[in-house]
């Protein structure tokens, strides 16, 4: 029986490998904009800790990565997004 190999991805923050199912995925998709764990188009991961999705830097990291101008309002947003995440941990992964 052949054994699949985990994928593994890069926090955008604190650059520390990861398997694909314990990081946050941002996407920037063609059709709904920027959305949370799902959609296909460019994408950025970032890990569950909070020192990394309160980094003061994370604006402008997700802006690198996505390669787009992010709203100021888009961080309240994100936050906030992001604690229902750790609330409920299985919630859409």
């Amino acid at each position: 029986m052949i054994q699949k190999t985990p994928v593994l991805r890069v926090c955008i923050s604190c650059r520390k490998t990861y398997d694909r199912k314990n990081l946050l995925k941002i996407t920037k998709d063609h059709n709904h904009g920027i959305v949370i764990q799902t959609g296909m188009g460019r994408s950025a991961y970032i890990c569950k800790a909070k020192k990394c999705y309160s980094d003061s830097k994370i604006k402008k990291r997700l802006q690198k990565a996505l390669k787009i101008f992010l709203e100021p309002e888009f961080i309240d947003i994100f936050e906030k997004e992001i604690a229902s995440y750790n609330d409920y941990p299985n919630k859409g992964i």
